[in-house]
């Protein structure tokens, strides 16, 4: 079952003009990066599993709160209240198919307290020079898939991620630069109010 097959491919090269640095971002400046993400929105690029590519903007609130806005159509992809909604006008006429966020990799970095240095989390950790790949899972539930990122340094920032579900479909979001320290009404991460809006 592919539990995130909206929001959640092969990773893309980045063409990032940024510094080059010679070692991996440590695990514990990525964790205190992630921390730091309380409130941050981006525009974004979406690579899906079968190939096709959307687009749209997120809006992230830790902790266990983020919604994807799609351009194109009225898809939205709101993660609250411990649960994932997806809304899909094509399919679900206003109620949303719904899972619980724990069980999606997602969860690993809009925790409370991301710790990337606890044990068994933390796949793989390399640099290629210029860019930090660090792929994670719930060391307690790895059949659950796994979120693998990547950041540049000089500041540390989180470019993209791909997430492998618990079916083995892989989805790309490629990030166009998240800005921190945003102001979001908390209706906009309530899926019932969702529901509300689009007549549930």
């Amino acid at each position: 079952m592919n539990i995130l097959r909206f929001a959640l491919a092969p990773v893309l090269a980045l063409s990032l003009a940024v510094p080059a640095f010679a070692d991996a971002i440590s695990l514990g400046t990525l964790s205190s990066y992630l921390n730091s993400l309380q409130s941050a929105s981006s525009k974004f690029t979406q690579v899906n599993s079968d190939g096709s590519i959307s687009t749209g903007t997120i809006y992230i609130r830790r902790p266990n709160r983020v919604r994807f806005e799609y351009d194109k159509d009225k898809t939205l992809v709101l993660a609250s209240a411990g649960q994932v909604a997806i809304f899909d006008p094509k399919s679900n006429m206003g109620r949303p198919e719904q899972y619980p966020l724990s069980k999606t990799p997602l969860s690993l970095i809009l925790a409370d307290n991301v710790n990337l240095a606890k044990s068994g989390m933390v796949t793989q950790h390399t640099s290629d020079g210029t860019k930090t790949t660090v792929t994670a899972q719930d060391p307690q539930h790895p059949e659950y898939g796994n979120i693998q990122m990547v950041f540049t340094g000089n500041p540390t920032q989180l470019r993209q991620w791909v997430i492998t579900d618990n079916a083995g479909a892989k989805t790309t979001v490629i990030l166009n630069g998240l800005q921190n320290g945003k102001a979001f009404a908390p209706s906009l991460f309530s899926i019932d109010q969702e529901v509300s809006r689009r007549g549930g």
